[in-house]
This record gives C-alpha cells, sequence and structure tokens, in this order.
C-alpha cells in the first residue's frame, strides 16, 4: 500500500489539509499511485471524514504520542516547515515536500525550507503556489 503521510505538527495549518483533502487532490494523489492518505490535522478546525472504498483510504487524526510510525511507513510525507517535523522526516530519508503557511507573521518557515531546497534536501510551495522545482 503506498501512503502519504501530512502532518502539520502540533500547531493548525487549516489551508493544508483543506487543500490536500480537496477531492481534486485526492483524486490527483490516486492517480499518481497512492492508496493512501494519513492527515494529522494538529488542533485545526477543518477535520475531512475518514472513508475507505476499495482502492482508497483516508485516515485522519489530531495527535500522537510520536509521529515515528507513520513517517517510516509513508512512501510521500507532506509536511508544514516545522524544524522538528522536517528534520524527524529527513533523518528516515523520505521524499519530503514542504508547504509554507503563509499566515504566519514572522516566516522563519520559507527560510528553513529555501535553505533545505538549495541543499537539495526537499522541494517546497505555498497551497496557493506550484511546486518549486
Amino acid at each position: 500500500m503506498k501512503c502519504v503521510f501530512v502532518t502539520v505538527g502540533t500547531t493548525s495549518f487549516d489551508d493544508l489539509i483543506a487543500c490536500v483533502s480537496a477531492p481534486d487532490s485526492l483524486q490527483k494523489i490516486e492517480s499518481l499511485g497512492y492508496n493512501r492518505l494519513i492527515l494529522q490535522i494538529g488542533r485545526g478546525t477543518v477535520v475531512p471524514e475518514p472513508f475507505s472504498t476499495e482502492s482508497f483510504t483516508l485516515d485522519v487524526y489530531r495527535y500522537k504520542d510520536s509521529l515515528k510510525e507513520d513517517i517510516q511507513k509513508a512512501d510521500l510525507v507532506i509536511s508544514h516547515a516545522g524544524a522538528g517535523s522536517c528534520l524527524e522526516t529527513l533523518e528516515k530519508g523520505k521524499p519530503l515536500i514542504v508547504v509554507i503557511n503563509e499566515k504566519l507573521m514572522n516566516n522563519h518557515q520559507l527560510e528553513l525550507a529555501k535553505q533545505l531546497h538549495k541543499e537539495g534536501h526537499l522541494f517546497y510551495c505555498t497551497c496557493s503556489s506550484s511546486l518549486r522545482h
């Protein structure tokens, strides 16, 4: 089972959760050969309805003591740009797409994502832009 894991850490990032759980996004994820999407939604207010069909499963939860198992099982991780989430994913050697939260006042996430992208570790984007390189 090919799996995408999406994490927002301990915060909320409703734009990211809404974007990846939208019907067109789910269809695109499935067309790329993934058949499971796990959403860790933190304290967000966007709470997609979990479902399972013959070809695709969507799981949703707020928090776990550790995300290590979900990261380890994932074939792709999509994450907010928190340093902890980025480093934990990269330590596991997983492909990582970082989504910058444009609503943060002091956007340190963008600086971190740009540097890690420059070093060849990840790709990054915002909810309103396309993937960078």
